[in-house]
């Protein structure tokens, strides 16, 4: 796998906001969805999503940054101290060799290295004469660790994220898992899956699957916080006289009443129509907009020249 400073597109020297909002950019561009005409798409995608295992993981960056795992977040095995390449028996110097025989005395195989680990490790349980099985195996020194997180960004609609739900949602190392989506969730955060990730070392726990969730922009509603905002558009009629219009909400349209008289920009306040808090919902705040006809109306035009002559007045009084 290539470098995942290089990956992600960002020097050693970034800070960890830097490598997450370098993800997430990439991530909105090379995800499959986006890229269904490009086979590749899937593997592409998969590399940004293990790049940013390590270095979105602040102790794996380290690591890395050290030398200690790989690409992969695989441990390096940077050989034993005081080996020398080329060496006997790994290159150990200084140490004689010996094995045991069944008399239960040793013999000397020579100075300058070890003989094999085999009779090592059988000699010093008093075994490699009688050809048993010792009661361990070389296998139980090998390595444990834990298997490496994999990530994937998802998008779901403003109600799922007010509402909560599920998603079926594939995974980069094959796996294919049923996403819960807990109501009010916010824009980037994350759902960790346990033991969904890559499986351990040497039989160690496996990792987690990250899922980083974008949510999708509302034609009509905007995020506040807890609270939402909208723009209703009205007449210049419905804004002079009242009267009733239909406002959006995450629980279907409601009326609002439109008190006579009403100027643009004016705010009213929908109560609990929201997002979830920890102790209820927030608001709704909906501003109205008047929008003239689309149509050059001269009667409309006639009374307003004879406003502006008979009935002026200056709504930009009190502005410096």
């Amino acid at each position: 796998m290539r470098d995942p400073y290089e990956v992600l597109g960002v020097p050693r020297t970034a800070s960890q906001d830097d490598v997450k909002k370098a993800y997430r950019k990439l991530a909105k561009k090379l995800h499959p969805d986006a890229n269904k005409n490009d086979a590749k798409a899937a593997v592409k995608f998969a590399e940004l999503n293990a790049a940013h295992e390590i270095l979105g993981d602040e102790p794996k960056r380290k690591a890395f940054d050290r030398g200690e795992i790989d690409a992969e977040g695989k441990p390096r095995f940077h050989g034993f101290e005081g080996a020398h390449p080329g060496h006997p028996g790994g290159g150990f110097e200084g140490f004689e060799t010996f094995t045991w025989g069944s008399d239960g005395r040793r013999s000397a195989g020579g100075a300058g290295g070890f003989g094999g680990i085999d009779d090592i490790l059988k000699g010093m349980f008093g075994q490699h004469a009688r050809g048993r099985r010792p009661d361990f195996q070389f296998e139980d020194f090998a390595p444990r660790g834990r298997g490496q997180d994999v990530g994937v960004q998802i998008t779901i609609t403003l109600a799922e994220a007010a509402k909560g739900g599920t998603r079926r949602v594939h995974l980069p190392n094959g796996k294919e898992v049923e996403v819960k989506i807990p109501a009010g969730l916010a824009d980037g955060q994350q759902i960790r899956l346990k033991g969904q990730g890559n499986p351990g070392l040497g039989g160690g726990p496996a990792g987690d699957a990250l899922i980083t969730v974008d949510i999708a922009p509302h034609p009509y509603l905007k995020p506040d916080g807890a609270h939402l905002r909208v723009e209703v558009p009205i007449t210049l009629y419905e804004a002079v006289l009242g009267g009733k219009v239909r406002v959006p909400t995450l629980d279907g349209a409601v009326e609002l009443a439109i008190p006579p008289g009403t100027s643009a920009g004016r705010t009213f306040r929908l109560k609990g129509k929201g997002l979830p808090t920890k102790g209820g919902r927030g608001d709704l705040y909906a501003s109205v907009r008047i929008v003239l006809p689309d149509d050059k109306d001269s009667e409309l035009e006639e009374l307003m020249r004879q406003w502006r002559e008979h009935k002026p007045y200056d709504p930009r009084k009190d502005m410096a």
